[in-house]
């Protein structure tokens, strides 16, 4: 195995819909939970390669992307973005379904017509981030380098903190953030928000 860790490239946009699926039930493939395999992805992936493609990085096993992350500088900026250019002709394509409907299908849909929510929790860490790597890229401390390329960059744009939002039943995500660093700061109902502030000072 040979990998690399490269920017993102618009050829990636595929591997990246594939990836997010196949990620998408904790970690593990979630094709059989969604009727359209590009769903997840068009909430949770796309519309950061498509509006912040600078933050976006791959890795590769012998050319073939495996992993990706992403993520954004401002997240009510992004938010705001998302509702101008990304989810009017999302929410034309995916009709909203019934309240009743909890699967997991439906409540991405439904998050779609919501729109990205920034939680007050996350006012002083702008950024936020998404990461998810193919099972063969795992053990191999692929996800502890693609964190710190990306909170590199964030460093170089001076951005001051970032957060992201674990579900408390991905044990392997909490126990990963929690070694890189990340703090928690809120536990919400079924999840954990993160964050960390970034140390500027070796850019200046």
């Amino acid at each position: 195995m040979k990998f690399e860790i490269r920017p993102y490239l618009t050829t990636d946009l595929d591997a990246i819909y594939d990836i997010c699926l196949q990620t998408s039930d904790n970690g593990g493939d979630g094709s059989k939970l969604f009727q359209d395999s590009k769903l997840i992805g068009q909430y949770y992936a796309a519309p950061y390669v498509v509006l912040e493609p600078e933050l976006c990085f791959v890795v590769t096993n012998n050319d073939k992307v495996c992993g990706y992350i992403l993520g954004c500088k401002d997240s009510a900026h992004f938010s705001q973005r998302c509702e101008k250019v990304w989810f009017p002709a999302l929410r034309k394509q995916y009709a909203l379904p019934d309240s009743s409907d909890s699967s997991l299908n439906a409540l991405v849909i439904k998050r779609i017509h919501s729109g990205i929510e920034v939680r007050h929790e996350y006012q002083n860490y702008p950024a936020h981030l998404h990461i998810n790597l193919l099972p063969e890229t795992q053990g191999h401390g692929i996800g502890r380098k693609m964190t710190e390329v990306f909170i590199n960059k964030l460093k170089a744009l001076d951005v001051p903190a970032l957060h992201l939002e674990v579900s408390k039943t991905n044990s392997a995500a909490i126990s990963f953030y929690n070694k890189m660093g990340f703090e928690v700061i809120h536990e919400f109902n079924d999840s954990i928000g993160f964050a960390m502030v970034l140390d500027n000072t070796s850019n200046e």
